[in-house]
């Protein structure tokens, strides 16, 4: 595998999220599902909570990529594993911070098809995007990433 371009996924995954919140929107105009849930006051407070947890876990992950003089750009070669601090606890916290800014904004301004897209959008993150970067992480640090998988988990 030629790693000088780093994983090679095209689509930034943030655009994934916003295009399936707007593929959401635009079926609850043309098919919709009641959205009575998404008004009551506990599920704007779980909104809240959310988003404090997606910030906490975006925050603390882009930190390190920028102190590392790391790239999140996912056609660059990495300049170093990040295996310390947030990625401790999970291999990727920005995809994890970003399911969960995504059910933050629905629980504010969603419906139901937020709900029901959201596995299909994990899954094409998992099998497009990380599964490309595990690939490329392979092929560029071996062993030490491989070690480094086996110890912490792909999503928590």
């Amino acid at each position: 595998m030629d790693t000088s371009k780093g994983p090679r996924v095209y689509v930034p995954p943030p655009l994934l999220y916003v295009l399936f919140f707007l593929l959401a929107n635009f079926l609850q105009k043309r098919f919709p599902l009641p959205t009575a849930l998404f008004e009551v006051i506990i599920i704007k407070i779980l909104g809240g909570l959310l988003t404090l947890i997606a910030l906490l876990l975006l925050f603390r992950s882009l930190r390190q990529f920028f102190i590392t003089k790391n790239t999140v750009v996912l056609i660059k070669p990495a300049r170093s594993l990040q295996t310390t601090g947030i990625y401790q606890l999970t291999r990727n916290p920005m995809y994890l911070g970003l399911v969960i800014a995504y059910l933050a904004v629905t629980s504010f301004w969603g419906n139901w098809w937020h709900i029901i897209l959201l596995p299909i959008l994990v899954l094409i993150v998992q099998e497009y995007v990380i599964k490309s970067e595990e690939r490329y992480l392979e092929a560029e640090f071996g062993a030490v990433y491989n070690a480094y998988r086996t110890k912490v988990r792909r999503w928590f």
